[in-house]
Parts: C-alpha cells; structure tokens; sequence
C-alpha cells in the first residue's frame, strides 16, 4: 500500500461527506445562493494566502535537498499565479475588490484550520508539511470531478463552471500528482509511529475541511 493509499484510508468516511455537502450539491445544480459563493471566495483567497506559507515553511525543511525544495517552490508558484487567478477572475465578477478582503476578517474556522497547518509544519519536516496540504489539494481535485461526474452541465454554468472546469482540469491533476511523487518520496521508510502521526495530521486536516464547507454554506463569521 503505497503511502497516499493508507492517508485516504484514513478519510474515506469524511471525503465521502463532502459529496453530500449541501455547498457542493448545490453548486453542482447551479442552485447555489450567489452570496455564499460570494462568501466562500473571499474567505477561500484569505485560506490561500496561509496555505502558501505552509508550501514556504516545506522549503525551510526540506534539508538542503534541492528537489524537494524545488517542488514547494513550484507549487507556490502555481497557487500565486495560477489557483488564485480563478479567485481574481471571480471577484472582478462578483464585485470584490482588494480592499475589501483586506477589510474581512478571516472567519474563525478558517483561521484555525489554516494556523493548525502552520503550526504543523513549522514543528514537524517535510512529511508533515505535506500530510497538511494535501488534505485540501487533493480533496478539491475528488470533489470537482465527483461534480462533473454527477452533472456533466456543471462545466458550464455562468458563474460555477470556471470554478469546476480549474479544479477538475487535468492541469490541476498533473499538479497533484507531483505533490503524491514527492509524498511517497519523503514518507517511505518512516518509522510506525511518525506514520501515524502524519494519519492524525491528514484526518484532522481533513476535518477542517468539511468545517469550512459548513462554514461557507452557513456563511459563520
């Protein structure tokens, strides 16, 4: 079993949930409420300018092997001028301006999701920084395409379709797969116990997850 198979093991139950979510289902339909999505775009640009600092954290652990710190380096890349692209495309869209996520706080769910990664990476290595990315990295891949699966017209919705079309592109595969390469290159040959600890790290990384779907759905502050 390689080491990505025994991470989903873990949250097979949980990622199941996120299909069944009323954000996502009803994102699927095209009968989500605009300000939610409205909502969930700010709040998910506020995420990506943390998650990014846990690819940066990666790079500071990844002890002087340069392949390793050259895949963070290309995922930070990717999320600053490729992922949040999306974002801005949007918010041109819906009206969302730079100040404006600027004046938004964080909602406290999301910022504890992002402060558990941070913390998680600045005291464990590499592993851990991987184990607490990929829960969300990964995730979104399953969930868009699960979308597009159950309905195929979600590609092409006025306002939903660029958001499916990003996450369930192979472009945004591709990116995933470096990011599993790089998992079972790291973690292979750990000893049990940190083994499980980076099972811990995943499950509650993806336990956050689900708390920011429901935190977008019902718009917390």
């Amino acid at each position: 079993m390689t080491v990505c198979d025994r991470l989903y093991d873990c949250v097979r139950d949980i990622w199941e949930g996120y299909h069944n979510h009323p954000f996502i289902t009803e994102l699927g339909t095209g009968t989500l409420d605009p300000a939610k999505f409205r909502y969930y775009m700010i709040q998910d640009y506020r995420y990506l300018l943390d998650y990014v600092k846990v690819f940066a954290i990666g790079i500071t652990k990844a002890g002087g092997d340069e392949e390793i710190m050259r895949s963070f380096a290309t995922s930070i890349h990717a999320i600053l001028n490729e992922e949040m692209s999306i974002h801005k495309s949007y918010m041109a869209r819906l009206g969302i301006t730079e100040q404006e996520i600027a004046n938004t706080p964080m909602a406290l769910d999301n910022a504890s999701y992002t402060a558990y990664m941070i913390a998680q990476g600045e005291m464990g290595g590499a592993p851990e920084v991987l184990a607490a990315i990929l829960s969300c990295a990964w995730s979104y891949e399953v969930i868009a395409k699960g979308v597009v699966e159950r309905w195929p017209d979600s590609l092409e919705h006025p306002l939903f379709g660029e958001w499916v079309r990003g996450y369930a592109s192979e472009g945004y595969a591709a990116g995933n797969r470096r990011i599993f390469a790089f998992v079972e290159r790291v973690c292979a040959g750990l000893p049990e116990p940190r083994m499980q600890h980076l099972c811990e790290v995943f499950v509650n990384c993806s336990r956050y997850e689900a708390m920011f779907w429901d935190m977008a759905y019902e718009m917390k502050a």
